[in-house]
This record gives C-alpha cells, structure tokens and sequence, in this order.
C-alpha cells in the first residue's frame, strides 16, 4: 500500500455546496454540476478553460451524460436535456413535484431513470420522453439509482435502508429482489452515501455499511467479500474502475482509499478533505473527483506505474467467497460443452445463400492454396471476411468490429461431456453450502477463510445426536447414512486427497479413519452404503472400502472421465462418460457390480437420457433399486437391473406434468433426495432457483404417476371421462413396482413380509384389471375385444377374479364377451393356457 503525498490543484468549478461529475462514456468529456445555475464541460487532455452553460437551473442534484447528451436534474424538480454537440438546451425530460435525488441513464444511453423525493421511480426514454416506465411501490423515497451493465435491472437505495432491485424489461417494472440489513437509512440529502454500485461483470453489487465498510452482495442477496478496516467516518462515494479491478471509495475522514478488488486490500491512500463524488475515467489513468466546497480535481496518472497495470487488465470478476464460474466440485457443474472456441457474432451468422461469396469460392480454409497469397504488409491483397462469415463486398457498409486477417485453418475439436458432480451436494452460495442432503439428515459447511465449520444434523434426534466440528481439511463431499458419515477433501500443495469415514457409535476406543491417496489423484464422488465406501477419482479409478478402511478392491473404470457415484448394501453403481455421439456429446454409461459376490450385473450400459439432457442426481430407492433424476425434471427407476443385459430405465415420475403447476400457476423445479415409500421426496425450489439453500429446507413428497398419456380435461357432469385413462396408469405403475419386488424377491433371501407383500400386489394389479375391464363394458359393446384383452392379462390363480370378470361382464349384458371371459376361466383352470 502506497500513501501519496502529490497533490493536485483544485479548480474552483462552483460555490460551496454539493457537487456532481460525470464522464461522457468515451472519456473525451467531464461535465460538473453544482448549487449555481452555470454548468461546466471539461474536454479530457485539455488544460484551457471549460465550455459553461449559463442560464440553467440553480442547485442541481445530479447529472448524468451519455457521448451526445447529458442530464441534469434539480431541487425545483425538474430534469433538462443539453446538447454536447452545441452546448445549449434541448428539452425538458420530465418534471417532478418535489426535488430530484439522482439520475441514471442506462448503458445504451436510451433510458434515463428518475429519482426525486417523490415515492415514484420514473424510467424515461430519452428519444420519446412519452414512453415511461413507472415504479410505484416504494415504501420511502429513494436516494440512489444504478443501472446493471445490461441494462435490465436498476438498484434503488431508498431512504428506509433497503435496496430494491427491479427488472425493466418489460413495460411494467417488477420487484426481483428486496435486500435488508445492509445499507443504513438515510435522509434523501444527507451527503453521506448508500448506493449500490454495481460490478461491470453484473454478477454483483457493492454497498457501503453503517460500519463504514464497503460489502459485496451477489444478485442472489448472500454476502461476498468485504473491503474493511480502511475508513475511520462514514463511506461518501464509492466507485469501481472500468474493468472491476479496482474500488475507489471516500469517507469524511479526508481519505480517497483505491482496493484491489481480488485482494481487498488498499493499494493506494490519498488524502483530500470533503471528497462527496468521483468517477473513473473509462479509458485513462485518470481520476476525477468534487468536494463539498465546490472544486473539481482531475488527477492525471492517478495511480502509479506498478498499480495502472491492473487498468490495463481485461474485465475482472467480482470478489466472491467461491467464485461460481471457477466452481468444479459438488452441482456447481458448467455446462455441456465442446472445445470449440464460440465467437461473439456465432449466434448471429446467417446460413449460407445463394449470392453468397463463400458459397462460390468455398471457405477461406478449404485447401492449403488459401495462404498463397499473404497479405503480409497490410497492402490489402486478399478479401477480408467479416463478422458473419463472409466475405465483404465494397458496396455495402463495412461490419464494425475486431476481425483477424486470417483465421487459423485448423481447430481443435473436442467432445462434450458429462461434468463430475457429488449426488445431494450444492455449489457455494456466499460462505456456506450443503455437502449432502437425504432422508436420514443433511451435512452444511461454512467457509470460515482460515478453516471451514462442518455441522451434521439429523431428523431423528432420539435416535442419533447431532454434531459439529472444525474443518481444517476443507471437506468438499460427504455422504451421510444411519451408521455414519463420510467425507472428502481435495488435494493441496501439502497434503493429498483425503478420505474420512466417522461411523455414529462404536464399541471400540478409535472410531473414525482417514486415507490419503496418491499424489495426483483427485476425488471426484464418494458413495457409503451400509457395507461399503466408494471412491471415484480423477485418475479413474473406483477404490471400494470396507467400513472401518479396509481397501477392498481398486479397478480402472472403462468409461471415463468419471461422472459419480452410488451404493447400496453390496451394490456399487458407477458412471461415466462413453464413445461420443453424432451429436458431439458422449453417451453416458453406467455400470452395476456386487462387491461382496465379485458379481458384475450391468457392465457399460447406456443411462437413456435425451438430447442435451443432464443427470442431477443417482441414488437407489429404500428397496434398492437405482433411481435418476434428470434436468428435464423426470425421475427414473432402473427395471430388471439384477439380470445382465436385461435392465431398462423405466420413468416414474415427470414433474412437469404435476397439477400444481397447470396452467402456469406456479414457477418451481424439484431437488431430489430420496425414492422411499413408494413416494418421491424432493425439496421445492421456488422461482428460478437451482439449489436449495439456507434455511434449513422443508421436504415434500409427490406420489409417482407414469406419463402415459395426456391427462383428460375433467367433467364435473360426467368424472368417468378421466377414470379410463387413470386406471390405465395406475395398472402401468403398478405393474412396474410389481416386476421391481418380484426381482428382489427372486435375488435376495426375501423375508415372510416380502412375499406376502408381492402376493398382494398381484391382487391389487388384478383389481385394477378389474375395475378397467368395468369402465371398458360401460362403455360400449364395440369395446369387447379391448375388454376381453384386458381380462387375458390378470394373473389371478384362485380363479375368483375371472370369476368376479364374468359377472360384471353379465351385469352390463355382454353375453358374448360373459361366455369368452368364463372359456378363458376354464382353460387356465385345465392348465392349458399358454404363457
């Protein structure tokens, strides 16, 4: 950190008072407003006089300029428009009944948003001041407006110390996000400052604190890093440079403090007494800033040549405590994607056509003869292809924007795969975020800079306790069961990868234990069933251990890289990427092996997912079949899976299709966490949420209903429109989690309650029959040979059931199909029915 003791010389701009700056967009013009009625503009680079503007409006409260206009508004209310073409008055934008508080205009320059003491936010194009957008919903007036770099949301800081962020993009402004607790209240005058400011990468936003710290808040309200410990008084301005690399702040401790935005420390301090407003220049190492007694500094070579470097720098990310875009470990998955580098102007290229060059000619790559010509001296030999892939033609407008002389003729191509993700884990949000959730309870850390805190909490508290502990290893994946936990933490440049199993009581002194493993090796997914620990690794490996860390096996999987991991009692499931497609993406291949038989029940099968479908989630049910849960929001189960080659993924549920959101009712997805009871358990993300989050999250559960057809429209005069096609499904779904016990049944030393609970869903899938062969006889004699198929398919072996078909048959006087049902009775009877 540097304290610079040079000091500029101020220029008297305007009396004592508040006084505003901004730069047009292009850096070539300051303009400054204050308490008289004389405006000045300041050309960059120029030591001369400024251009003034007389005759304005006297105490001006803000300005704002885009590169042809610029903005004023006013205590008397008003906002006026000013040439910066011929420096005189334009137009009235708009006016107000109480003072104006502050202006913005938007990146594009197009709209120009209103603050005043008024309880109304006015967003006005600055081409047709007839076309308004409204925000009437403001508790208290607001102080401070700042447009997103996109140009759709603007951040209000209202003078009941919240900042409310609302998205425009549409005629009637909505409420996205309402942020308490960080911004004080202020009066709409005071000189002290709330603004939220935010990162040009948008991702983020800064607001100074009441403890006279600067705090960074992501777009989903959770806090990010903090700029602390610089200022002794309260924060007045705050500013980032261009790229974000930098933050400026002043406070009334006479101090202008410059941070690096990835460190957070200062790297600068300059010492200036009643700063109120500053700004970046947008190209230069320049800084301009106003003080209360009315003078304007500008400070060329701003910062010195060592810290101007990070000016230079491209655009850089907002300071968060775990970056998403760097996020690699649990759901935080990017994703799918290939290796070709995509272009700014790829999504707008146009097909080929007819008149085109490259049609004719073919592309500038085709054959080696297109560098035999090199315009090597910038001579203009050879026709440039501009932004949409062709190439230019004198007559008409030449495409604005960077484009190489010559491309380069090879790229390399890679295939899209499937990411690594941990099964029931959530990326960073803030400092804290969930390494599991399931039934039996959920793990969540906290990023604590030096260490993490790891908390493990249980629904069922009587029957295991809570604990927490200090993490020094920075787990990054558990696994959580009714015997234990389980955990992984990446390797770092001083310890390996590690794995840390903690059972929840033993008889035995030493209870937990820990493995490294090679240098190199990474951990990509863990698994715990109540045999077995599953590791997957970066390297490809599967290294299965017992559960006091015995290793077991270690084998190289065939399909890599590796995606995750599942395990039930002996049963591993492991997945991973396999050949690539037509599309350009790899199959995704699963694999099921018994660990304890040395048994391999699906080696190398392919999960069906769609076209650019992701899997969220693996997991087995509570009976031990594997279940999938996809990005499409449809929950899978895999059927007859214990018999090699003979497994199918069988959908049990898509929750598009839930009744809860017919009709667009309502805007949420589903986080999976369990198959249990023959009902899906999941969390409900509102909104346009992913993840679950804090609060600890409430469960939900949905019965599965199999997407057979499209369901019926209900007629209250007539309810048996619908119960044909409701029967259909619940004998589908029933069927399905017959022939699942049935498997289990065969492949297990199934128990009394097993059986007896197979040989009653037999029943109950003959009495869906039943009741579908009644609604097929209602409806009509044209619908026998329907009705007589369905009868064929009970599996009734007491014959009463047949029995019970031949009468209702009877009851709606269909002898024919009466006298068939009872032949069929009598041919099973006499055990010649064929199978």
């Amino acid at each position: 950190m540097t304290s610079v003791t040079q000091r500029v010389r101020g220029r008297p701009a305007h009396p004592n008072g508040p006084t505003f700056l901004t730069y047009t967009p292009d850096g070539t013009k300051l303009i400054t407003a204050g308490s008289n009625n004389v405006i000045r503009v300041y050309s960059t680079g120029s030591d001369g006089e400024p251009t003034n503007i007389d005759d304005c409006q006297e105490n001006n409260t803000a300005v704002a300029a885009s590169n042809d206009i610029f903005i004023t508004g006013s205590e008397d209310g008003s906002v006026t428009v000013y040439s910066l073409e011929t420096y005189l008055y334009e137009r009235l934008l708009t006016r107000c009944t109480l003072p104006i508080r502050d202006l913005a205009l938007s990146p594009d320059g197009v709209w120009a948003a209103v603050a005043s003491d008024e309880l109304e936010i006015k967003i006005i194009d600055t081409q047709d001041m007839n076309n308004v957008l409204r925000i009437r919903d403001l508790p208290k007036p607001p102080k401070h407006l700042s447009f997103h770099p996109s140009g759709s949301h603007l951040a209000v800081s209202c003078t009941d110390g919240a900042v409310y962020i609302y998205s425009i993009t549409t005629k009637d402004p909505t409420l996205s996000n309402k942020f308490d607790g960080y911004i004080r209240r202020l009066e709409s005058d005071d000189e002290k400052s709330s603004r939220a400011i935010w990162h040009p990468d948008g991702r983020a936003f800064a607001v100074p604190m009441a403890t006279r710290d600067v705090q960074v808040v992501s777009r989903d309200g959770e806090k990010q890093r903090a700029f602390s410990g610089g200022h002794m008084g309260d924060i007045t301005a705050l500013a980032w440079s261009p790229n974000g690399a930098l933050l400026a702040t002043s406070a009334s401790d006479r101090k202008i403090l410059i941070w690096e935005t990835k460190t957070q420390k200062i790297i600068a301090r300059y010492d200036y007494t009643g700063v109120i407003n500053f700004t970046w220049h947008p190209n230069e190492n320049i800084f301009s800033f106003v003080t209360s007694e009315g003078e304007l500094f500008i400070y060329p070579n701003f910062l010195s040549s060592e810290n101007a470097q990070l000016l230079q720098k491209p655009l850089q990310p907002a300071p968060f405590i775990h970056d998403p875009l760097s996020e690699t470990s649990g759901n935080g998955r990017k994703p799918l994607t290939n290796g070709l580098k995509r272009t700014p102007n790829d999504s707008a290229r146009r097909q080929g056509t007819p008149t085109s060059l490259d049609d004719i000619l073919g592309p500038e790559s085709a054959g080696e003869e297109d560098d035999f010509v090199e315009d090597d001296d910038g001579a203009g030999y050879l026709d440039e292809v501009n932004g949409y892939g062709k190439r230019s033609y004198d007559l008409l407008n030449d495409f604005e924007g960077p484009h190489p002389k010559r491309r380069a003729t090879h790229q390399t191509w890679s295939p899209r795969i499937h990411q690594s993700f941990q099964a029931g884990s959530t990326p960073w949000r803030g400092n804290r975020r969930y390494l599991c959730l399931n039934l039996t309870g959920f793990v969540w850390t906290v990023d604590q800079d030096t260490h993490h805190t790891v908390t493990v909490e249980f629904y069922d508290r009587e029957f295991l306790r809570d604990f927490h502990f200090t993490d020094p290893y920075l787990y990054d994946k558990a696994c959580l069961n009714e015997h234990g936990t389980l955990f992984s933490c990446p390797p770092t440049t001083e310890n390996p990868a590690m794995v840390f199993y903690r059972p929840h009581e033993t008889w035995t002194s030493r209870a937990d234990w820990r493995t490294q493993l090679p240098d190199g090796e990474d951990v990509t997914a863990i698994s715990l069933s109540d045999s077995y620990v599953v590791v997957t690794t970066s390297t490809n490996y599967v290294r299965v251990f017992t559960l006091f860390g015995l290793p077991v096996k270690v084998y190289r999987q065939k399909s890599s890289p590796t995606v995750t991991c599942a395990s039930w009692r002996d049963y591993i499931l492991t997945l991973g990427n396999g050949p690539v497609g037509g599309d350009g993406c790899t199959s995704l291949l699963y694999t099921i092996e018994n660990v304890k038989r040395d048994e391999v029940c699906q080696s190398e099968d392919v999960v069906a997912l769609p076209h650019n479908t992701q899997v969220k989630s693996v997991f087995f049910s509570d009976q031990g079949d594997p279940c999938l849960y996809d990005s499409t929001g449809v929950l899978l189960i895999l059927q007859h899976w214990r018999t090699p080659g003979q497994a199918r993924w069988a959908p049990l549920l898509d929750t598009k299709t839930l009744e809860r959101l017919a009709g667009g009712r309502k805007e949420e997805s589903y986080w999976p966490v369990a198959v249990a009871q023959d009902k899906f358990h999941c969390i409900i993300l509102k909104g346009g949420d992913q993840y679950p989050y804090f609060p600890k999250p409430f469960l939900s559960e949905f019965d599965f209903r199999i997407p057979c057809t499209t369901a019926a429209t209900e007629d209250p005069s007539n309810p048996a429109t619908s119960e044909g096609p409701r029967l259909e499904e619940s004998f589908v779904r029933s069927s399905l989690m017959l022939s699942l016990l049935e498997d289990l049944v065969q492949a297990t030393n199934a128990s009394h309650s097993q059986k007896t609970e197979l040989s009653r869903r037999e029943v109950d899938v003959d009495k869906l029959l039943l009741q579908l062969l009644n609604v097929e006889c209602r409806e009509g004699e044209e619908r026998g040979m329907k009705a007589l198929e369905v009868v064929s398919l009970m599996k009734d072996r007491s014959g009463k059931l047949l029995e019970a078909a031949g009468k209702v048959a009877g009851r709606y006087g269909r002898t024919v199909l009466q006298d068939k049902i009872n032949e069929l009775a009598e041919t099973r009877l006499m055990g010649m029915d064929e199978d």
